[in-house]
């Protein structure tokens, strides 16, 4: 059963607020730019990796990733982590959120105290109306109750022909929710879809006073009962009883009687029907229940049924390109077309894979390309760059922790491995992983199970590792950094990724394919590019491989001058690459490959006026590796190359 959230991230808009985002104690949850964060934003102001929230010592904290545009709470820039309270504005680019402990604490939503202290008076989970072996009405019913009857079997008809007509979900809700206002007299009715960690999201509502239009979900106390026992529940508030209502203020309406019904098919809770009055109104009854009911069990199959539509036309484009392969690889070049192919071959298999390739050439799109063309797309795909995060660190993170394992560990957290099962995990910069975790994650790969830090428990995981690097393992293996077997255990099968520049053919394609994801991101009308900037892509060498053109292009379209098309002068390209390989100067002078690269790394940091993000974006290298190497050559920013 998941875990109840402990916190909320609220997505903050000018008129109010929008999606929910539960937090767990023990889960880190990233937000950023890029398709693996749990929170992903379209926001050309946030970098793929932006920032995390994680709870830590009593506090849930939110800590900036090394973002290039930083990250704010209350309006106020932060400095690595920063302690979050509960009604805390976060900005992150563009992009707002409100952070809360409990969602009664945001601003204008009206105090569900006495929600919480309703009091279920009848569950569900058959209902009379359904059964083949029912009476008919007129033998048993007085007169009013035939004519309910009546009424109640008209709403059921016309529901059964109108749901079969609807071509999405909203419409079918829609229609589902004008059969529950016409058949029971609820003040205000609404259907829910349940989604990870018990999470819902509103989907419809209706309101008899057609001048209210604000839907506030009622009693999360009712709804986790009929998530638990999949029970649809009549409650009232035991508060409002008629002695007390007497003194209740006419003009502070508070909810009476509710009804919460599951909405099921074949024990999945697909959604929630919520229906309530007002202590204003008459209460809803037994016989409202069990219609309730009945109608949330058709609207099951029906939405089911809408379900099984949208995969079997899924099926039928996948079969119409068979021979295409699921990914976000873009290009037509020999090159790329071999990668493919090696693809297609080893995804149906479970051979481990080492993706070998120039930092930012696209090593992470040939691994998502491997789990989303395999039996385990339906998985997980976790990512971890085993160079972005300290020695100490790593263990937690690759196999997790027990509460009280080390200084700071307050509460028990899963490991990428764990959180991987059944899919598949991607190691970047594999070979910047310590010795001491070689082993443990040789016996991972060797199909052994593991314990998390701290704990005695023995873990058991099906999962498919897919390693990167841009390192020469060879000689690492050579010098004792890195296990021999280790080496041979993860080199199963092997794919190259060749750099931009010896796929050329490549490069319009990609940058008219980043245009198109920029136009679209910012809502610039840009329809392509002039001939001169088309010849000034093509001329340039990309030392950054595909991470950079990417770069330039989404630099071009955010500051691009105006036009309808991009041209020559809104291709920003750095300097550091003038020459013919953009590393070799044009008058030969002996130097050392070291002391060339010193000075490559100083003249770029001083070109950025020491933002080391924005150097290790020049560079195309990762953050973590420029620290290192501004530690090795002891370079400092009085420095002069």
């Amino acid at each position: 059963m998941p875990t109840a959230a402990n916190a909320y991230v609220v997505a903050r808009h000018e008129n109010g607020f929008g999606r929910v985002y539960p937090l767990q104690r023990g889960q880190r949850c990233t937000v950023g730019r890029a398709p693996t964060n749990k929170i992903v934003l379209t926001d050309d102001l946030c970098s793929r990796e932006h920032a995390e929230i994680y709870f830590a010592e009593g506090h849930w904290i939110l800590r900036d990733l090394g973002s290039l545009n930083g990250s704010k709470v209350n309006n106020q820039p932060i400095q690595g982590e920063e302690p979050l309270d509960s009604n805390d504005e976060l900005q992150l680019g563009h992009s707002k959120f409100m952070f809360v402990n409990d969602l009664r604490q945001l601003p204008g939503v009206p105090d569900a105290g006495a929600a919480d202290k309703m009091e279920i008076r009848k569950r569900l989970r058959t209902t009379r109306y359904g059964s083949q072996n029912l009476v008919p009405v007129e033998e048993t019913a007085t007169p009013p109750e035939s004519k309910r009857w009546e009424r109640m079997t008209s709403v059921l008809y016309r529901l059964s022909l109108d749901m079969g007509t609807a071509e999405t979900l909203k419409e079918l809700v829609e229609i589902v929710l004008d059969g529950l206002m016409e058949g029971i007299f609820a003040e205000v009715g609404a259907v829910l879809a349940v989604k990870e960690n018990r999470d819902t999201e509103l989907l419809a509502h209706r309101h008899r006073d057609t001048k209210t239009q604000t839907y506030h979900k009622v009693s999360q106390f009712v709804s986790s009962e009929v998530l638990s026992t999949k029970e649809a529940v009549l409650a009232e508030n035991v508060q409002l009883d008629p002695a007390l209502r007497n003194r209740e203020s006419l003009a502070e309406l508070k909810v009476g009687s509710l009804i919460c019904a599951p909405v099921i098919f074949e024990s999945q809770v697909l959604g929630l029907i919520h229906l309530y009055s007002t202590t204003l109104k008459p209460p809803l009854i037994n016989d409202d229940l069990e219609l309730a009911l009945l109608i949330a069990r058709q609207l099951g199959m029906a939405w089911n049924q809408l379900k099984r539509r949208g995969a079997l036309s899924g099926a039928n484009k996948a079969l119409a390109n068979s021979l295409r392969l699921e990914s976000e690889l873009v290009g037509e070049s020999p090159a790329l077309q071999v990668i493919e192919s090696q693809i297609r071959r080893v995804a149906a298999t479970q051979a481990t894979v080492l993706i070998r390739g120039e930092s930012g050439s696209g090593k992470e799109l040939v691994a998502r390309a491997i789990h989303m063309s395999s039996p385990r797309r339906d998985g997980p795909f976790i990512c971890l760059n085993c160079a972005a995060i300290t020695e100490s660190l790593l263990e937690s993170e690759l196999f997790g922790h027990e509460r009280g394992a080390f200084t700071g560990a307050t509460e028990k957290m899963i490991g990428k491995f764990e959180a991987a099962s059944e899919g598949t995990v991607f190691l970047d910069e594999i070979g910047e992983m310590p010795l001491s975790t070689q082993s443990k994650f040789l016996r991972i790969l060797e199909g052994h199970p593991f314990e998390r830090l701290g704990g005695n428990t023995k873990i058991q995981i099906d999962v498919r590792v897919v390693a990167a690097t841009n390192l020469a393992l060879e000689e690492a293996v050579r010098s004792g950094d890195f296990r021999k077997d280790l080496f041979y255990r993860l080199q199963v099968v092997e794919i190259r990724v060749p750099p931009l520049r010896d796929r050329p053919t490549d490069v319009l394609i990609l940058a008219e394919h980043f245009r198109k994801r920029f136009v679209e991101q910012t809502g610039r009308r840009i329809a392509g590019f002039t001939e001169a900037a088309r010849e000034k892509l093509q001329r340039h060498h990309w030392p950054g491989n595909v991470r950079e053109l990417r770069n330039v292009i989404e630099r071009a379209v955010a500051l691009s001058a105006g036009g309808d098309k991009l041209d020559a002068p809104d291709i920003w390209i750095s300097t550091i690459d003038v020459g013919s390989s953009g590393l070799v100067p044009a008058v030969f002078k002996p130097i050392s490959l070291d002391e060339m690269e010193r000075k490559q790394i100083l003249a770029t940091l001083n070109y950025s006026d020491w933002n080391k993000s924005r150097t290790a974006e020049i560079l195309g290298i990762e953050r973590s590796t420029l620290d290192r190497k501004i530690k090795a050559f002891e370079l400092k920013r009085e420095s002069i190359g």
